[in-house]
């Protein structure tokens, strides 16, 4: 067996990033920056009003207040999307919207709740306004948003690497970019193994179950930005199992669920052993010690011959879940150019008793909440790698390190967050 540490070494040494691609802004969401991002426009691209409000120069607001109006002539209306061919100069206002552009020669915008419109507006019966009271005095450049404010033309506005989120794709938008070059999202082919297994909707006929793994994987795969590819179901035998991967071998990563344990009808070992080479096989850690990695021989998207890097997870489906997150989900991180593949790490009391009898890293299921300012884990119930549902109810992974016998109720324990909300911060 081999640490946690050494197995993903040698899993992340055979994962090289991916290349280039372009796609939709909106498509591009979690993916990684490919290329510096340059600015060829100003935004905004003019001088524009950040209030609903007159355009007026500051000079004619001097002395203003509730008390005593200063009293300007109305010329026009701008609305955002539109601009103003009128000029104002002393004695002049321009009625302007948020967004709008600012005439030339104002250099300050009054709010409307800093004017007299409400009661004007009253009086004239919905009559169009020609003069307006200022109510306060203002300071050049009031209420007015510069050109080149937020982006000036030419200036590097996202770096190569970038994570792209909600607010880059805004970003993007605004420089009035509809395409983007991005690290290309991995396609990783799942396949689960195994004589008992059932397609889900299809009828359970009596010692068969349902096919869990490959619908948890693809989720997993999904949710962290790759794309899956179903593969079905594999019987335990070599020509079924060789016969499902070659229909996958064009994928960046094959992920295979059961068949890595030492049974009669584990085969996964030596389908490797055949179709490519052994990295490592078992694992220090609970659960999951049968794990397999090697790779694959097979070909890119354009057909050129290469090595694929397979990952076989044991079939119980927390096993198949908790190795994922250890080992999997940085292996699709780094071949999408990302740089942190870490989980969310935090210290929590325990609040209940875990044994660790085989000398591994065990990572037990567990909901995290923090109280008076520290953080507490308890179990979510029976540890059973079969109790799926240990790993609905958790929103982390309680680690007791190799060299514990057993962690108690009050020791302090790093948990791996796998839901990271605002119930936990």
């Amino acid at each position: 067996m081999i640490s946690v540490e050494e197995a993903l070494e040698k899993l992340l040494s055979n994962v090289d990033v991916l290349a280039k691609e372009e796609v939709a802004i909106l498509d591009s969401l979690g993916q990684v920056l490919a290329d510096d991002i340059y600015s060829d426009v100003d935004v905004p691209p003019l001088d524009n009003s950040a209030m609903d409000g007159y355009a007026v120069q500051s000079s004619d607001t001097l002395g203003a207040g509730p008390h005593s109006p200063r009293l300007l002539h109305v010329i026009d209306t701008v609305a955002a999307g539109s601009i103003s061919e009128s000029e104002v100069t002393a004695g002049i206002a321009v009625r302007i919207m948020t967004g709008a552009p600012v005439p030339k020669g104002a250099d300050t915008v009054i709010r409307f709740e800093d004017t007299d419109e409400v009661s004007r507006r009253e009086i004239s019966g919905g009559q169009t306004i020609t003069e307006i009271g200022i109510l306060c005095e203002a300071e050049v450049g009031l209420n007015i948003r510069r050109a080149g404010e937020d982006i000036s033309r030419g200036s590097r506005i996202l770096a190569a690497g970038t994570v792209i989120r909600p607010a880059e794709v805004g970003v993007l938008a605004s420089l009035g970019r509809s395409q983007v070059t991005v690290i290309s999202r991995p396609v990783v082919a799942i396949l689960s193994t195994g004589d008992e297994l059932v397609e889900v909707g299809q009828p359970l006929p009596a010692g068969k179950i349902y096919n869990s793994n490959s619908y948890s994987v693809a989720a997993l795969v999904r949710r962290y930005g790759a794309v899956p590819r179903m593969l079905g179901i594999a019987l335990d035998s070599e020509d079924s199992l060789v016969t499902a991967l070659r229909r996958g071998l064009d994928a960046d990563m094959l992920i295979t669920s059961g068949g890595v344990s030492v049974g009669d009808y584990d085969v996964v070992k030596d389908v490797l052993a055949k179709e490519g080479e052994i990295g490592f096989w078992t694992v220090r850690m609970k659960p999951g010690k049968p794990l397999a990695f090697g790779t694959i021989r097979g070909s890119d998207r354009r057909g050129v011959p290469r090595r694929i890097p397979h990952l076989g997870l044991p079939g119980n489906p927390v096993s198949s879940m908790v190795t994922f997150e250890v080992f999997a989900r940085p292996a699709v991180f780094k071949m999408m150019g990302k740089k942190d593949w870490t989980k969310p790490t935090v210290e929590a009391v325990l609040e209940d008793g875990i044994v660790n009898t085989g000398g591994r890293r065990v990572f037990t299921r567990a909901v995290v909440e923090k109280r008076e300012g520290r953080y507490f884990a308890r179990l979510t119930g029976p540890q059973g790698s079969g109790v799926l549902t240990s790993m609905s109810q958790a929103n982390g992974l309680a680690i007791v390190p190799e060299d514990w016998a057993e962690a108690r109720p009050g020791d302090i324990v790093k948990v791996m967050m796998l839901d990271w909300n605002e119930e936990v911060i």
